[in-house]
């Protein structure tokens, strides 16, 4: 039986089998694991390709904003190259939170994303940055082309999520920085350099 060309005979891995983004650096797609609305930390499982339970998260806090990666990005060299106080890359595709007028509950969906922006997140000595980007066609954010776009309420939040996520009760030590905040041109070379990253470890 022979397949149309647009058609997966099989589910695509959301990390290598789909595309980055029909316009990237600029527009991505984002692969979205966990929403506003979750409790438990899911990521995808690098061997199937399926979201996995990693851990509930032990405080109050839920993600201000639809997150998770784009694909075929990777963060090795190229990314820590542009993040100076950290040791190495994560090792992992590149994360991506967006922001969306209307509520997106469900999560495993791909969205076309304008990247605004990130933060600049050092995860025990590695490069793990959140790139920050709006849903490109809603209706309210749409518009937005850089961090100033966005209100500075929002991106306290995403802050003080990345910032407290990971935490301990009991453990006053925070390996996590998320001291750096930078605007679209600075997302832009990352998100380019996690692509070429990833070409570096996958090939194209």
């Amino acid at each position: 039986m022979s397949f149309p060309p647009a058609f997966y005979r099989w589910r695509p891995h959301p990390w290598h089998g789909l595309e980055v983004g029909p316009d990237a650096p600029e527009i991505v797609h984002a692969y979205i694991e966990i929403t506003p609305f979750d409790l438990v930390k899911y990521e995808v499982d690098k061997a199937t390709g399926y979201l996995l339970v990693d851990r509930p998260h032990r405080s109050s806090s839920q993600p201000p904003a639809l997150y998770g990666f784009v694909p075929r990005t990777y963060c090795g060299d190229r990314v820590r190259s542009l993040s100076p106080d950290s040791t190495k890359g994560d090792g992992d595709p590149l994360d991506i939170c967006v922001i969306s007028e209307r509520p997106i509950s469900k999560s495993e969906v791909i969205l076309n994303s304008r990247v605004v922006g990130g933060i600049q997140m050092i995860d025990h000595g590695e490069a793990d940055d959140k790139i920050i980007a709006v849903l490109a066609n809603d209706n309210v954010w749409g518009s937005c082309r850089d961090l100033k776009d966005v209100p500075e309420v929002m991106v306290e939040r995403l802050r003080h999520y990345f910032h407290t996520y990971k935490m301990i009760p009991g453990e006053d030590e925070n390996r996590v920085s998320v001291d750096v905040v930078y605007d679209a041109d600075h997302a832009k070379k990352v998100v380019r350099a996690s692509m070429e990253d990833y070409i570096d470890m996958y090939g194209g």
